[in-house]
């Protein structure tokens, strides 16, 4: 369910020709933005780089960091304060950083867009190209960066109404969106060891000013809102501020590697459950259901399938390495959100 959409924009990349509008977070005024103020206390000043930081999760990314004292450049589109552009990381290299993370990708679930060819070859090389590029600067880097995370998505495990997946779980290979995953994740490979390497399969992501809800909210606060479905199938959910916190983490312990879910420990809501819930904080009635024949007609057979399966996934290795989250619970994630 939305298990590649953490970037719920588009990305421009070189081999894609237009973006679209930038969509900004609000950085939830919180637990979170304390927490990262009062631990940037007497730190020396850290320099992370952010491909496809401009959107939903890359402004809420970057507004921690700043918060804990680093400096941040973005790769993007266009060049500007504080940005290089895609080509000058592929002339020039990687610029001087202690931290890189990429975060671009096309939008999968975009209703404008038919789910052809051509749009799956967008899909593809959003993430998979942006992903080598910055991979390639960090391996030919005189001095590397101490990490590079990068964001990918829960569709890596299968769709399952009984099964319980964590970090250490099969998948990646049964479908096009677990095998856009395992390619994803192979192309942020590095050799050696000298740079820690982090991927963080990210769960539908929930917040303020974009992401899942941002589509939900004018339905549900009609009324008109309910379960996707059957709504029996699981919705692993995430709110922003704490997949910002994850990478965070990610980047700056030294102690983290590997896979990381970036879900919530809640990770046995089912749709239904989630409708409920956004209901119950609007005040709304939540029960009318949006007909799978309708999801399929808009999205096609092959992409509604993630909106209409959904899996149960545990951040089990996530609080093993020591993250604490803001916002463990469904019901204090929608309260912020919604305030």
């Amino acid at each position: 369910m939305y298990s590649l959409l953490h970037e719920p924009f588009r990305v421009a990349t070189p081999s894609l020709n237009s973006a679209r509008p930038t969509i900004g977070a609000r950085f939830p005024k919180n637990a979170c933005a304390k927490k990262a103020v009062a631990e940037s206390s007497g730190r020396p000043e850290a320099n992370s780089c952010a491909g496809g930081g401009s959107g939903f999760i890359g402004t809420a990314l970057t507004q921690m960091l700043k918060a804990k004292g680093h400096k941040v450049t973005l790769v993007s589109r266009k060049p500007g304060l504080d940005r290089i552009t895609w080509d000058e990381l592929a002339s020039s290299g990687l610029p001087p950083c202690d931290a890189a993370v990429n975060l671009a990708g096309e939008n999968i679930l975009n209703p404008l867009r038919r789910w052809n060819e051509a749009f799956q070859k967008e899909v593809i090389s959003s993430r998979l190209e942006t992903t080598h590029m910055m991979a390639t600067a960090i391996a030919k880097a005189p001095q590397p960066p101490q990490a590079w995370v990068l964001v990918t998505g829960v569709a890596y495990y299968q769709p399952s109404l009984t099964a319980e997946y964590d970090e250490d779980s099969p998948g990646g290979d049964f479908d096009f969106f677990s095998n856009l995953v395992t390619k994803w994740e192979a192309a942020a490979r590095l050799p050696g060891d000298s740079t820690r390497q982090v991927v963080v399969r990210s769960g539908v992501v929930l917040g303020r000013g974009g992401g899942a809800i941002g589509h939900m909210l004018l339905p549900f606060r009609l009324g008109l809102g309910g379960p996707i479905g059957s709504g029996h199938q699981f919705f692993p959910w995430i709110h922003i501020g704490d997949l910002a916190g994850i990478l965070v983490h990610a980047l700056e312990a030294s102690h983290v590697q590997g896979v990381l879910n970036g879900v919530a420990p809640a990770s046995a809501t089912t749709n239904a459950e989630f409708a409920r819930a956004l209901g119950a904080a609007l005040g709304r009635p939540a029960f009318i259901p949006f007909p799978s024949t309708v999801v399929r007609a808009i999205f096609g057979q092959e992409r509604a399938i993630m909106l209409l399966e959904g899996q149960k996934v545990v951040p089990r290795r996530t609080l093993a390495a020591g993250y604490q989250y803001s916002f463990p619970e469904l019901g204090v994630a929608l309260k912020e959100i919604i305030a």
